[in-house]
């Protein structure tokens, strides 16, 4: 990448030294270059990007980048009106549109800067070609190339600019609210500044109550993906394995009572195991009736009977997921293996652990590392069952929420952007940390072309 980084700035360099007039006027007159050397339409079409970006830096853009520094300071206010005889409201300034402004400002100036690199190259190119006495395309010819030769631009240039739009414009937006004061703390709603680190150090001190609050929270994270990955894949494996041996009757009947639960759509098994489980439904009720407990069992009232059910309704939904990722696997594992393996007097526990289970761990750790980022992420199983409680007075966190519900809870109910901003900062930058070391200390990755 730092290779073509360079040469990028060689050619540009070489153009502004060794261009033409055309090419050099292109330096402040877009397009001219390759408007001079044949290619009209294209250097009118980039002159009128040119032209179109001047006009929103005066309409809009030289505004917003001088506002972005400040993000505003005219708070909203009411002036009585002595003609009218009533009160009228000025608005004051926005800090979230400004910040906004200045973010697509800063965006919109980089993709200037990268279409004047490439008007600059390409005219210098046309300046060789005619120079050498080779054909210079036309603008059919340009657009015929966007459907043959360079396919993959026309392909691409969609995705590309919505991932720009959707994705990258967003995140950075949203990693800038971490550095700021927007929150409803001292009413920061509509007029905030920058504030540096100082939310991140709120969030990881652990003698602040947001601090204290983020760790525990984060450990309980840490140990529900752990538990949910590893319980759901050994579990299902074991399924996996009964189900497939030889002897086992009726294999599809018990592979489609495992995964009918997969055809009920998940939101409505968690809400209904959630009313289920309260303490006059129908499990208390039941078992009140039966005469086997006095009173209801407090299954989302107590923090660790909570941690445990959750943990427990997850198997039930996600192990005929990797019963089904299993059973694929073993049917595809070499017969030569095993035979050779008996032949040369394994047992089944020597088998399993001499050729199953390294054959599946190596197929499946890519889907492990996925299943644990989910399951960091799983905001469903925790919100529709426990709504992230108990919640203990004063805190905005409850015992089983993990990151993300705490995240969502933060912008939703409690309007702490700036907090919810660093809890997905930090959140991305475990998961990142986590996926990196893992894969690549993977027998998948360091040996991709082959098992065994």
């Amino acid at each position: 990448m730092a290779a073509n980084k360079t040469g990028s700035k060689n050619s540009v360099l070489t153009a502004v030294k060794n261009g033409d007039l055309w090419t050099r006027l292109s330096m402040i007159l877009m397009g001219a270059g390759l408007f001079g050397h044949g290619q009209k339409i294209k250097g009118a079409i980039v002159f009128v990007f040119e032209a179109a970006f001047i006009f929103y830096m005066l309409a809009t853009g030289f505004h917003a980048l001088a506002m972005l520094p400040g993000l505003g300071s005219v708070e909203a206010g009411e002036v009585y009106n002595e003609a009218k005889g009533i009160y009228e409201y000025s608005a004051g300034d926005n800090s979230l549109l400004l910040l906004l402004y200045g973010v697509v400002t800063l965006f919109v100036i980089a993709a200037f800067i990268v279409l004047w690199v490439l008007q600059m190259k390409q005219s210098y190119k046309c300046q060789k070609n005619l120079e050498e006495g080779k054909h210079v395309n036309s603008f059919k010819e340009d657009v015929q190339s966007l459907f043959n030769n360079n396919l993959h631009i026309t392909l691409m240039t969609l995705p590309v600019l919505g991932i720009l739009i959707f994705n990258i414009v967003p995140l950075v937006f949203m990693i800038c609210m971490a550095f700021t004061t927007y929150s409803k703390e001292d009413n920061h709603l509509m007029l905030f500044d920058w504030n540096g680190l100082t939310q991140f150090g709120r969030v990881l001190n652990m003698g602040g109550n947001i601090g204290r609050q983020f760790w525990g929270v984060l450990a309980w994270t840490v140990i529900w993906a752990i538990f949910a990955t590893f319980l759901n894949y050994i579990l299902g494996m074991i399924l996996a394995l009964i189900i497939n041996r030889k002897d086992t009757k009726g294999k599809g009947f018990w592979r489609f009572c495992f995964v009918l639960s997969i055809a009920v759509p998940q939101f409505v098994s968690l809400m209904i195991m959630n009313t289920m489980l309260q303490p006059y439904g129908a499990v208390n009720v039941l078992l009140q009736n039966l005469g086997w407990i006095s009173k209801p069992i407090p299954f989302w009232q107590d923090a660790t009977l909570a941690r445990i059910t959750i943990i427990v309704i997850n198997l039930w939904v996600g192990i005929p997921y990797t019963l089904l990722q299993i059973t694929g696997i073993l049917q595809n594992i070499p017969a030569e293996l095993y035979e050779a393996a008996r032949m040369d007097g394994a047992g089944p526990v020597t088998i399993f652990f001499k050729i199953t289970l390294p054959y599946m761990l190596f197929v499946t750790t890519p889907y492990l590392i996925t299943s644990f980022v989910g399951n960091i992420n799983n905001f469903n199983v925790i919100y529709l069952l426990s709504q992230g409680g108990p919640t203990y007075v004063g805190d905005t966190a409850g015992q089983t929420d993990l990151l993300v519900t705490w995240l969502y809870k933060l912008t939703i109910d409690f309007q702490y952007y700036n907090i919810g901003a660093v809890i997905g900062i930090l959140t991305f930058i475990v998961l990142t940390v986590v996926t990196l070391v893992t894969y690549r200390n993977s027998g998948s990755y360091k040996n991709e072309e082959a098992f065994m």
